[in-house]
């Protein structure tokens, strides 16, 4: 029995800087799940602020703002069986010294905040960062 899932991934900042994109998405990809909507953009502080909005008030999240917003990332959403907990295995730990090797973080990050990929981690996050970043996919109204 399979559970379709839908999750949100930021390819960060530093992995866009980095060249890492193609390489990112490829993981992904490997593993089974299928892009539904994918955007490179550059967010301001008020996107950030209501993406991360759980970390405004926490002392290492102007940082973190700061970082998001300091260059082009990659907006996509996949789908697939169990998208969001197959997602967050192949990111790995979000300490990119701490990941395994084989995850992305594991392979290409040494950082706690420059860590290439975001990734919902839960199926109520999932749908409120889904319609934060493209709303017509949240509401069934896209062709993708």
């Amino acid at each position: 029995m399979t559970h379709a899932q839908r999750t949100l991934v930021l390819i960060k900042p530093d992995a866009v800087a980095r060249g890492l994109v193609g390489s990112v998405l490829a993981r992904y990809e490997s593993k089974g799940l299928r892009v539904v909507a994918l955007e490179m953009r550059q967010i301001d502080a008020d996107q950030s602020d209501a993406h991360y909005a759980d970390h405004v008030a926490r002392d290492f999240y102007p940082g973190l703002r700061d970082f998001i917003t300091s260059g082009p990332l990659v907006a996509l959403v996949l789908e697939g069986d169990e998208a969001i907990e197959a997602v967050r295995h192949l990111n790995g730990a979000t300490d990119g010294r701490k990941a395994a090797p084989g995850t992305i973080r594991g392979d290409w990050s040494l950082s706690n905040q420059r860590n290439l990929v975001h990734g919902s981690d839960s199926p109520e996050s999932a749908a409120r960062e889904i319609s934060l970043w493209f709303p017509d996919v949240a509401a069934g109204t896209t062709g993708l």
